[in-house]
């Protein structure tokens, strides 16, 4: 290309700026590890602490199978018309529950890691779930 050729220097300087900025966009995208905060969430790959973010919730239909537990037992009235209380086995059977929530932002602490996804352009951080050791 002749340096003395105007349209060449401006297409080459768009050619680096767009590569530039394409890097930069798309570096900014995907899932990434980060640690829970007292405050918010700090991302592997990001200097700085994230206050404003979005956690995942999972709708649905919870099924519970039938199972067994044991138990404390108050309150049940004797023959005497006294209180009651010991221990006991429950039979509890398989059923549904419509409509239930499992909230992970309600058991996510300081210092648990996590996996979270930048969406909206990378201008939000929604945390997808915590991340445990496989060994642990």
């Amino acid at each position: 290309m002749n340096k003395e050729d105007p349209y060449g220097q401006f297409a080459n300087v768009m050619r680096g700026a767009m590569s530039t900025h394409s890097r930069q966009a798309v570096s900014g995208l995907g899932a990434v590890l980060g640690t829970i905060t007292a405050s918010g969430v700090k991302l592997d790959d990001f200097k700085h602490e994230v206050q404003d973010y979005l956690v995942a919730e999972l709708p649905g239909t919870l099924g519970l199978p039938e199972r067994e537990i044991t138990g404390a037992i108050s309150g049940i009235s004797d023959v005497a018309g006294g209180g009651t209380t010991g221990t006991g086995r429950f039979l509890l059977q398989k059923e549904e529950v419509e409509e239930a929530v499992w909230s992970l932002g309600k058991g996510l602490k300081a210092g648990d890691r996590v996996l979270a996804m930048r969406v909206n352009g990378g201008n939000d951080i929604v945390v997808l779930c915590k991340v445990v050791s496989a060994n642990a």
